[in-house]
């Protein structure tokens, strides 16, 4: 699943052992910008550097796998990031392409000589 998201906050790192090594999550605030806005909140697990790069205020595009499991007789819902990239601006169409020259008038041909109208085609 993918979606834009503006970062609304980020939250301090949380880090501990389990049975297979140590482990770093941390958890982003994402605003979805709508006429009735939305927060999400995103989880990086082990993910420091993406988590390095983003900046408060800023836009995203947020690549995540969304996972819901049972604890207790209680459901519990993910939303984990495996992909963070920085929103593309689009470029005005003028700029796209910068180094092309402008249109110019098309070249006069000479006007047909009897030689050109023979038709040599193989069919």
């Amino acid at each position: 699943m993918e979606f834009e998201g503006v970062v609304y906050k980020i939250l301090p790192a949380t880090q501990g052992t389990s049975a297979r090594g140590e482990w770093k999550k941390q958890e982003v605030i994402f605003e979805l910008p709508n006429e009735f806005s939305r927060k999400i909140c995103v989880i990086f697990f082990n993910k420091e550097s993406d988590v390095a790069r983003l900046k408060e205020g800023a836009t995203y595009t947020v690549s995540v796998n969304v996972e819901s499991r049972e604890y207790n007789g209680r459901w519990y819902t993910d939303v984990r990031a495996w992909r963070v990239q920085p929103k593309q601006e689009e470029a005005p169409a003028a700029a796209a392409m910068p180094d092309m020259p402008p249109f110019g008038e098309e070249p006069a041909y000479a006007a047909p000589t009897p030689m050109a109208e023979v038709d040599d085609l193989p069919f």
